[in-house]
């Protein structure tokens, strides 16, 4: 490696050149004892596995029945198993599961110890989080009602000063991304906001089996008579790997930076929930 520094001939001063001669001999023997060391520090910097989050998987079909294809259960399951691989603590939270009705009265508008046991269950699970991922399949350009009716059970008090990422999947050829759009909004309203890179799967039936696993297209040795092209499993799986990876890694950037910079300082000091009346939003 060679340094190559430019003479600047405005300037004559003999202690400026016998400093610069001080400095290109001592960069001839530091620079190359340095270099082992600087590379140690940033590889081990890029290797370094994010710590080990608490996450809450929000998904958003409620479909049991086809046709066409239910989906969601297969997405769900996909990013499920790709968090937990990553090393972190991931709840699912499923409508269906959890019998969510339509939105009669939120969480907060309930008295203090008068809140319905399955309400009370899922703010524990979303307050304790670290940060959120978002399924939804794509209705009529619009996120999934029953995902929107789950947010819109909490407050953003909650939610505030973590991140979230979405997932967005249809069975057509664009993957739910512009449901993707209408939920960034809510989320950000939330306070969770959400990364720049989001995971969209279309033709979803044709990704993932029932399992959650990723469907390789296996040809004849004669090419196959289907015309379709061989794909080899790792290479299925490592490209669907590095695609969420995007998404995951700055999930995980924001939520460990978020998570360690609340132990420093309590971010609701100078912001504080709006808990009386919604008219504390109102400019004075």
């Amino acid at each position: 490696m060679k340094f190559v520094i430019k003479k600047n001939r405005r300037i004559h001063h003999p202690s400026f050149k016998s400093r610069t001669k001080a400095i290109l001999l001592h960069s001839k023997f530091l620079v190359p004892l340095a270099l082992p060391f600087l590379h140690h520090a940033i590889t081990t910097t890029i290797t370094t596995p994010a710590q080990a989050l608490n996450l809450a998987l929000i998904s958003g079909s409620t479909r049991t029945a086809g046709p066409p294809t239910v989906l969601g259960p297969r997405v769900s399951l996909f990013i499920l198993h790709s968090l937990q691989s990553r090393g972190h603590t991931v709840t699912h939270i499923d409508p269906k599961d959890h019998d969510f009705q339509l939105l009669q009265k939120p969480y907060f508008a309930y008295p203090p110890g008068r809140t319905p046991e399955n309400l009370q269950r899922i703010h524990d699970i979303l307050n304790n989080a670290d940060g959120y991922v978002c399924i939804t399949p794509e209705y009529n350009h619009s996120p999934s009602p029953a995902l929107i009716n789950i947010l819109n059970h909490f407050g953003s008090s909650i939610f505030s000063f973590k991140p979230s990422a979405i997932v967005t999947y249809s069975a057509g050829q664009w993957g739910g991304t512009r449901a993707a759009v209408g939920l960034r909004t809510t989320l950000s309203e939330l306070g969770c906001l959400p990364v720049s890179a989001m995971i969209h799967i279309p033709k979803a039936q044709d990704v993932f089996d029932k399992d959650g696993n990723i469907i390789v297209l296996e040809a004849e040795e004669d090419g196959g008579a289907d015309g379709k092209s061989v794909k080899l499993a790792a290479n299925a799986e490592n490209r669907w790997r590095e695609y969420c990876g995007r998404c995951f890694s700055q999930l995980e950037w924001w939520a460990d930076a978020a998570k360690k910079h609340k132990e420093l300082v309590d971010p609701f000091d100078d912001s504080p929930a709006f808990l009386k009346s919604p008219r504390q939003r109102n400019a004075p």
